[in-house]
């Protein structure tokens, strides 16, 4: 009896489905039920160890859309700073919101995180009734919540808001960067790295470090 090939064995392997684009399907659904204008929102930075949490929020228009609106994290930083400006230009309204180190502290970083996407709806230059946000927390916004997991991945108002969101933390680590130079900020964003774990053990944590963070509690305690 003659053994299959490994070749035909692999041509016979199912090939892998790829990944979907978000759409404007959910924010279509939302918007049917609520009746008003329908946002994204997502976050960046829940997990440096340096530097604030950011959120961006946007409500799109569906009749001039942006090509290429994606996940953050599958963009390069050019097109990301690229669809940030057309996001911007294009979209209904828009937002962007921080919360500080000294608020991750004091609220921790879950709540820290709500405290960004409310101030980021609140920017917005028009309010929506509802909003679709990444994860599956229910964070307690300016409007009604719908929790998507995945939602980066799913929705095109979630990604332009990811976008923002991503965007704006980075510019604000490359300042931080020139104010506390060392740590490396402008290249590893606050997360961390071996650079950063080197700059720490040389230099100590900066005020922009989250002290309240396990590793930069070690170090102090250490100190």
């Amino acid at each position: 009896m003659k053994t299959p090939s490994k070749t035909s064995a692999r041509a016979k392997a199912p090939a892998k489905a790829p990944r979907g684009f978000p759409t404007l399907t959910l924010e279509t659904v939302l918007i049917q039920s609520c009746g008003g204008l329908v946002c994204g929102v997502d976050e960046a930075g829940r997990g440096p160890w340096a530097g604030p949490v950011s959120a961006g929020a946007v409500i799109l228009n569906a009749d001039d859309l942006p090509d290429g609106i994606d996940d953050s994290k599958a963009l390069t930083h050019a097109r990301r700073e690229t669809l940030e400006i057309e996001i911007k230009a294009r979209a209904v309204a828009w937002g962007v919101g921080f919360a500080s180190v000294e608020e991750i502290a004091e609220l921790n970083i879950l709540h820290a995180t709500g405290l960004a996407m409310c101030r980021a709806i609140e920017a917005m230059s028009v309010q929506p009734v509802a909003a679709l946000v990444d994860g599956n927390y229910r964070f307690k916004l300016p409007c009604e919540v719908q929790p998507v997991v995945g939602g980066d991945g799913l929705s095109l108002s979630i990604a332009a808001a990811s976008i923002l969101a991503k965007t704006a933390r980075d510019r604000l680590m490359v300042a931080l960067d020139a104010e506390y130079p060392g740590y490396g900020f402008a290249g590893h964003k606050g997360y961390n790295a071996p650079v950063h774990q080197e700059a720490l053990r040389t230099l100590g944590p900066s005020p922009a470090h989250r002290r309240s963070w396990a590793p930069i509690r070690a170090l102090l305690e250490g100190a």
